[in-house]
């Protein structure tokens, strides 16, 4: 646009220095009188400013619209950014949903496993102590039941649980 604003200023100083030699050298090779030279003269001058202003015009008319089209260019690559951002957004937006989803469910299942997990190791526990509880009670008999000196000792009583049946 720069580069067209300069070859146009270009031409109008050509333009107009062109009219100005072309009257000078009219006026020094016109064989006509003083009065008509005169006249001439005001008559092509008339003529130049005319034409300097038309070209001058015509000059704003032209930046005018190269001012428009600019902005309409520029308006135009707005929107459509806007319109990708917007697109974008709710593309990552629809991915979170999808990814939170994700999550949520993937939450439920590790809390069912674990559930299922802490269940199954009260149930082992459960057994152990149950298991626990009727030794003490044998071991309890069997002391009850033995004379003083042959109380078995607590720390030779396994603890193991009981076995579990093969299924």
């Amino acid at each position: 646009m720069a580069e067209n604003d300069s070859d146009f200023g270009v031409f109008l100083a050509g333009f107009i220095v062109g009219g100005l030699v072309g009257a000078a050298t009219a006026l020094l090779m016109a064989p006509k009188s003083g009065v008509e030279t005169r006249t001439y003269i005001k008559e092509k001058s008339i003529e130049l400013k005319d034409e300097a202003l038309k070209s001058t015009e015509e000059a704003r008319v032209k930046a005018e619209s190269a001012l428009a089209e600019a902005r309409a260019k520029a308006e135009t690559a707005a929107a459509e950014a806007k319109v990708k951002a917007d697109e974008w957004t709710q593309q990552a937006k629809v991915k979170a949903d999808e990814l939170t989803q994700k999550a949520k469910i993937q939450t439920g299942e590790l809390k069912k496993r674990g559930q299922v997990i802490l269940d199954d190791q009260k149930g082992k526990v459960g057994k152990v102590v149950e298991s626990a509880k009727t030794r003490v009670k044998t071991a309890s008999k069997q002391a009850a039941e033995a004379p003083a000196t042959e109380i078995p000792v607590v720390d030779e009583i396994p603890l193991k649980p009981p076995a579990e049946p093969e299924a």
